[in-house]
């Protein structure tokens, strides 16, 4: 049962950079020119004046302080006009997620017609800082006037201060990291090592496969690389010739020596950038644009970061699915966000589980069994690589594609985050 919103917000184009292993071809490039690549790319292939667009929003995660609100400056590097306002989201893995869902909003309250949603994300070049008390001292001597004040500096310095600090790859809540809290998830739903490899292996194949046909062609946005301009055309991530046997030669990477995660069936560090133009229906028309597909509802959730950091999704899904009215069976395609094989595994898991559909989510009858022939199809973040902050924007330009490809009619969108929180949201093919 759809909701009579004042306007109907439709998907009208999305795109990305090629998605690339961190340390590669965009290794000397910004979070911001990957997301001004983006946003350029979008503006080529749609007729839109720049100057009609409402609203920028873009996720990202691991913030550069010099481009603290990186969708403003990405947007102003794409040549939007500076008339344009534009705000960043970070959000953990659904930054862009909810870009898209906050464009939405704006556009069904009647706020905008025309919203730019995208995100952008570099892992090559991580803020790195010294320590506390070294920054500290820092900050101390911009008061210093006479060279005597400069011995101040050193003054309760130990060697150990000047050592730089890495960022921290645990959740702040919990202290635990990510890879350990989905190999303790996938052990709870009984989620076996062969299981998450054979996954792992069936998402890079397909990735190869998709690229190969040229079926990623339609969300990839070729690009020129400084300072030699090298073409960059398909993600570089996926692995074809990856087998059950190389990656049961893989050790545990979080929990050892008898873990089940490891490098091989988990996303990797990536870089990459994407955006969307979300717009109202009759604004889209009228401009000669075909929509590729109506933004449906959509939720976000939160739970227990300590026992259910990644379990979002099965969370998100019934909800949603409410809010529609439908059943799982009425889904065509589904694009579930791969931080993990046992993550995905696991929330599969659950939403076949009576005891868990009784327990958590308080329903009288299990969600039910996606079929494995409808999900990711194309390769997910497993192969294709997972920038924090634009992998939702991928999510869902990737599912309407498939609407198309596939001539289904539903398609659902839903993805896990750090701090135990989740998305989802529901497509529609747009037949107009």
């Amino acid at each position: 049962m759809l909701k009579d919103y004042p306007f109907t917000a439709v998907l009208v184009d999305g795109i990305r950079t090629p998605f690339l292993k961190s340390g590669t071809d965009y290794n000397d490039l910004m979070a911001y020119d990957l997301g001004r690549y983006a946003i350029q790319g979008l503006l080529a292939r749609n007729a839109v004046d720049p100057s009609s667009i409402d609203r920028v929003i873009m996720g990202n995660v691991i913030q550069e302080v010099r481009t603290s609100n990186v969708a403003r400056e990405s947007a102003l590097g794409a040549g939007i006009p500076n008339t344009v306002p534009a705000f960043t989201i970070a959000l953990a893995c659904i930054s862009s997620n909810q870009a898209v869902a906050s464009g939405v909003d704006l556009i069904r309250s009647g706020q905008a017609k025309i919203i730019l949603a995208g995100g952008t994300e570099t892992m090559s070049d991580i803020p790195v800082r010294f320590k506390k008390k070294f920054r500290q001292k820092v900050l101390e001597a911009r008061k210093y006037k006479s060279p005597l004040d400069f011995l101040k500096f050193l003054k309760g310095l130990r060697p150990k201060d000047l050592l730089p600090e890495l960022p921290a790859i645990a959740e702040f809540s919990t202290g635990e990291t990510m890879g350990k809290s989905a190999d303790r998830m996938a052990a709870r739903f009984g989620v076996s090592r062969k299981d998450q490899d054979e996954f792992a292996m069936r998402s890079h194949h397909l990735a190869a496969k998709a690229t190969q046909e040229g079926l990623l062609d339609d969300e990839i946005f070729p690009v020129k690389v400084p300072p030699k301009f090298s073409v960059v055309n398909n993600d570089n991530g996926f692995r074809s010739d990856t087998s059950i046997e190389k990656l049961a030669k893989l050790r545990p990477a979080f929990i050892k020596p008898h873990g089940t995660i490891t490098a091989g069936n988990a996303s990797f560090l990536t870089d990459g950038a994407s955006a969307s133009f979300i717009m109202e229906e009759q604004t889209a028309l009228s401009l000669g644009l075909k929509p590729k597909a109506y933004l449906r509802e959509y939720n976000f959730v939160s739970q227990d970061p300590k026992d259910e950091l990644l379990l979002g999704p099965a969370y998100a899904t019934p909800k949603v699915l409410d809010k529609m009215n439908l059943k799982l069976e009425d889904i065509d395609v589904f694009e579930i966000h791969e931080a993990f094989a046992g993550q995905v595994l696991a929330v599969l898991a659950a939403l076949d589980s009576e005891k868990f559909t009784k327990e958590s989510l308080n329903r009288d009858s299990k969600v039910g069994q996606i079929p494995m022939d409808k999900i990711n199809t194309m390769g997910g973040s497993l192969s294709l690589g997972h920038p924090f902050g634009a992998t939702g924007v991928r999510l869902v330009t990737t599912a309407a594609n498939r609407l198309h490809l596939e001539g289904g009619r539903y398609a659902l969108v839903t993805a896990c985050a750090a701090g135990g929180q989740g998305h989802a949201i529901i497509l529609e093919r747009y037949q107009g």
